[in-house]
């Protein structure tokens, strides 16, 4: 199974970094076993041949320590001293139908001999166990019994495990002569390396992945914390303190930086509310006024065109302030009754007369700002209206968001224009344009209220079974 079809895919900073670290330490430590192995692999084949030449030379020309060949006391790696079995004197070669030759081993041993003099016409070595040869598990088996009968020690042949490595070196000092074959057994050396390389890769792994975990913890815990306030920021700027700054040096510099620059965010949004509010004031103080005025228009159709273009101008402004003001709302998150307020919109149409009909809706209860809520509704049941005629609304629940859907029977919008719809001041052409009225606002002002809420708003056309188009459907959806 591949490793991303197992999502093993750190995503956090901290997690990447484990894994790189992790993964080059697997890495480096791999070539330094093999590298150990390796070299205590030929000091331990060394030792072997040694000893097995040791025996061979000594067998012949009697007892005692030869210059420049000595018997080691103890095998390679701290293990037991090989171990050998008697010597053996026969016709015919130790090797066997099928064997491998160790022909790197009997270079090796073939310059020991000749450097101790020793006649050497042919030399064989062979790698068993013990169990797959003769004449040293019948020694070991004979040696079994004696200890069963008289426990003492023997230095001489001490009986193992029938699994046991066996060196099996075979020489004759000229041709038609016997074969002098020596028997060298000790366990495998790579059984006696697994262990330490094991317990030294797992204690690196321990005190390194620890340390480097230490290291990015301190850098990532503020990392999380200036995150964690930068999403919050961007929901609801200003509505807490700021961060304390914390971790390394480059990281507290950071959360200063990030401090200041919030703090001058906050300040321009101010003004900008501070701004908006003068304006909102100083124009609809005067549209006041002249609402008054028109009053003294005798021409009655004279007098409603004013007033609808009064109207007109009063509900731009509202809509261009509330724009403006929809990323600071000032009014709390309330538990509300989804179902219920959407109900209560659509009855506001239905009073009126207008045709909204209201479909499918699931009662789901949200954190909302329901005052803003009414306002994205309404001005996408009034979009529906003023370009499809007819409008029908739905709420439902898919997965972990709520759906409102605004449906009508209107052209629908060029699919190269949907997104630009959603943005202020823009008009469809020719179906959705001025003579319909309204500034290009509602869709902007519904989309920024849907994101406030954590949501989105999403237009698309619908269509019929052959393709033509028969409609727009708005979904406006909020987290559950």
């Amino acid at each position: 199974m591949a490793l991303s079809s197992l999502h093993f895919r750190p995503r956090s900073l901290m997690g990447q970094m484990l894994l790189a670290v992790a993964a080059a330490l697997l890495l480096v430590q791999g070539l330094s076993a093999i590298l150990i192995y390796r070299a205590q692999l030929e000091s331990y084949e060394t030792g072997m041949l040694n000893s097995a030449a040791f025996r061979l030379v000594t067998q012949v020309r009697g007892s005692g320590k030869l210059p420049g060949l000595g018997r080691p006391e103890r095998a390679p790696f701290g293990g037991p001293p090989p171990r050998g079995f008697p010597m053996e004197k026969r016709t015919d070669s130790p090797l066997r139908p099928g064997e491998q030759r160790d022909t790197g081993s009997e270079d090796r041993i073939r310059r020991i001999l000749v450097e101790q003099s020793f006649p050497v016409s042919d030399l064989v070595i062979v790698h068993r166990t013990v169990a797959a040869d003769a004449f040293a598990r019948a020694r070991v088996l004979e040696r079994r019994q004696q200890q069963a009968q008289d426990p003492r020690p023997d230095d001489q042949m001490v009986p193992g495990p029938l699994s046991d490595h066996l060196l099996v070196v075979g020489v004759r000092s000229r041709p038609g002569s016997d074969w002098m074959v020596a028997r060298m057994r000790s366990p495998r050396a790579i059984n006696i390396l697994l262990g330490p390389l094991m317990l030294q890769t797992v204690v690196i792994y321990i005190f390194l992945i620890g340390a480097v975990a230490l290291i990015l913890r301190r850098i990532t815990r503020p990392l999380a914390a200036l995150t964690a306030r930068v999403e919050q920021f961007a929901v609801s700027p200003g509505s807490v303190g700021q961060l304390a700054p914390s971790g390394p040096e480059d990281m507290q510099r950071l959360v200063e930086a990030h401090n200041a620059m919030e703090a001058r965010i906050v300040g321009m949004l101010h003004e900008k509310d501070v701004m908006l509010g003068a304006i909102g004031h100083d124009l609809k103080t005067p549209l006041s006024a002249l609402r008054v005025r028109i009053e003294s228009v005798e021409d009655d159709a004279e007098r409603a065109k004013m007033a609808r273009t009064i109207e007109d101008i009063v509900r731009t402004l509202d809509d261009i302030l509330s724009l403006a003001r929809v990323g600071r709302p000032s009014d709390p998150l309330e538990r509300t009754e989804l179902s219920a307020l959407v109900s209560s919109v659509v009855e506001e149409y239905e009073d009126m007369g207008d045709p909204v009909e209201l479909g499918d809706s699931q009662r789901l209860v949200l954190e909302l700002r329901a005052t803003w809520m009414r306002r994205a509704l309404r001005n996408l049941i009034s979009n529906a209206l003023r370009y499809g005629d007819r409008a029908r609304v739905s709420l439902v629940r898919e997965g972990k968001r709520a759906v409102i859907r605004i449906e009508d029977d209107g052209p629908g919008i060029p699919e190269d224009s949907i997104q630009d719809m959603m943005n202020p001041f823009t008009r469809g052409d020719p179906s959705r344009n001025s003579s319909t009225g309204g500034a290009g606002l509602g869709l902007a002002l519904a989309r920024a209220i849907a994101e406030q809420h954590g949501g989105q708003l999403i237009l698309a056309n619908r269509r019929d079974a052959g393709g033509a188009v028969e409609g727009l459907t708005a979904r406006l959806e909020l987290p559950v």
